[in-house]
């Protein structure tokens, strides 16, 4: 199992301090954090797209690109690139590019996105949500397969008449996942494809109820003719460790809440009790925060049941400070990385 780490980088006023975190500041500390995971064991680290005033990333290839020079082994991925509102010849460049910047550890997650501020920024109509995703997926998909790119063309994608697509990767192909953001409908369609699920649990509640979508995504899978070494899973989900559990929630849960609370003004939601981001950080909770123990028992428990092959935890939702997530990260590397690699050679037998 691949242990990784994921940020939209957010900017805005540090919830406990008031100090004011601006793009370029968070973007040159998301490269430190990316070559500190590195250093300490960390297996993947994404960054996901936005265009928004409270997230610094809006060009993953490009800061991820600022780390890839530093970094030995680390894999970099996007957690997720909106391919509804992008060009996939670009996409693809962008990734290719960066792949070769790593040598070879560069991966996509597509993905519609969260939010909808890219569509009316570069010109698509939300009308056409599903459209755009699946005719840009399978474009990208052919453009990865092989140099010249024989593509006919669509409603929302310009035809490739055996053009080429350059640069190509270091690795045969770019590792490309389907984000799932918890439907039915398409955690089937990754398994029907046979391309790797990225899952994402991302409103608390409690991480068993993606089970299904789990099952789901294997079932259509397995239905499809697709290998069973072929049908990966990740888990994505909110997530902070530091020496304790109080400590962990006291750093965590102002920004989180403070991040939290801004999304749900935007959506109608309510605001989030301490009592309730409580609850959702114990065992059976949807967020994996904790003291190192508490964190390598819940992923490891999470693993039995889902049998994931990565998870990914967003460190740092909202705005924390840049010396508290480089502690987090040195705690994960030392204690919680180390302890996760035990308890699944100990399962194994």
């Amino acid at each position: 199992m691949e242990i990784g780490l994921f940020t939209f980088g957010d900017i805005g006023p540090n919830p406990v301090t008031g100090q004011v975190v601006g793009a370029p500041e968070r973007l040159r500390n998301i490269v430190e954090e990316i070559t500190l995971a590195d250093q300490v064991g960390v297996d993947v680290y994404g960054l996901g797209e936005h265009h928004r005033d409270d997230y610094a990333v809006s060009s993953i290839a490009v800061a991820l690109a600022a780390a890839a020079t530093q970094t030995k082994r680390i894999r970099f991925t996007s957690t997720v690139s909106v391919l509804s509102s992008d060009d996939p010849v670009r996409v693809f460049q962008q990734f290719a590019t960066l792949d070769g910047l790593s040598d070879g550890r560069a991966e996509i997650i597509a993905g519609r996105g969260a939010f909808s501020e890219s569509f009316p920024l570069f010109g698509y109509d939300m009308n056409d949500y599903d459209d755009l995703f699946i005719e840009k997926l399978h474009m990208l998909l052919e453009i990865n397969k092989a140099e010249h790119a024989n593509w006919p063309g669509s409603a929302h994608t310009q035809p490739l008449d055996g053009l080429g697509v350059y640069p190509r990767p270091v690795q045969l192909q770019l590792p490309i996942w389907l984000g799932v953001g918890g439907t039915p409908q398409s955690a089937m369609r990754a398994g029907t494809m046979g391309l790797p699920m990225a899952m994402a649990l991302i409103l608390g509640g409690e991480w068993k109820r993606v089970a299904p979508m789990f099952q789901l995504y294997h079932q259509a899978g397995h239905e499809a003719g697709h290998r069973a070494s072929r049908l990966k899973t990740s888990l994505t989900a909110h997530g902070f460790v530091h020496n304790s559990m109080k400590s962990a929630l006291d750093i965590y849960y102002p920004a989180h809440s403070a991040k939290m609370g801004k999304l749900g003004r935007e959506r109608g939601m309510p605001m989030q009790s301490r009592e309730m981001f409580e609850k959702f950080s114990g065992p059976n909770g949807g967020y994996f925060t904790g003291g190192p123990s508490q964190l390598s028992e819940k992923i490891l428990a999470a693993h039995e049941v889902l049998r994931f092959d990565r998870i990914l935890l967003q460190f740092g939702v909202g705005v924390i400070d840049h010396r508290s997530m480089l502690e987090a990260i040195e705690i994960l590397g030392a204690n919680v990385i180390p302890e996760i690699r035990r308890g699944l050679a100990k399962a194994a037998g």
